[in-house]
């Protein structure tokens, strides 16, 4: 069950079907971005809104797992899409190819998400962009 329910996360609430956080996490979520807490399924809505807002023809796939143990669920993503423009300090065409990975773990409560981690690679995103 946690399997499918991290690929209906990442194939389907990732890719761009965002209403989904409502199904997907509990309302008590927290997500934990490197220096950023997410709470409630609003909020994520946001951050993914805004992640995805500078990028055109967005992909997502999923590279290895979902490996489950218990509650928890972790896997590997490969996010790609064509950079639209409007990211702050971005030297990167309009049209630029994008592609980056990274890794998630999650842990389930009562069939949905509860609490998320993700670590991806900014190093490879930011060269891909020309920031700093």
């Amino acid at each position: 069950m946690i399997a499918k329910l991290y690929e209906r996360w990442l194939l389907e609430m990732w890719a761009g079907d965002f209403r989904l956080a409502h199904e997907l996490v509990t309302p008590g979520f927290v997500g934990h971005w490197p220096g950023v807490e997410v709470r409630g399924p609003e909020r994520l809505i946001e951050m993914l809104a805004q992640g995805h807002a500078p990028f055109a023809d967005v992909t997502v796939a999923l590279d290895v797992g979902p490996i489950v143990d218990g509650d928890r669920v972790a896997a590997r993503w490969t996010f790609g899409g064509r950079y639209r423009g409007g990211m702050p300090g971005a030297t990167a065409p309009e049209g630029t190819s994008v592609s980056f990975s990274g890794h998630d773990i999650l842990r389930a409560e009562g069939g949905r998400f509860a609490e998320y981690w993700v670590i991806s690679d900014v190093q490879t995103f930011s060269r891909q962009l020309g920031l700093g």
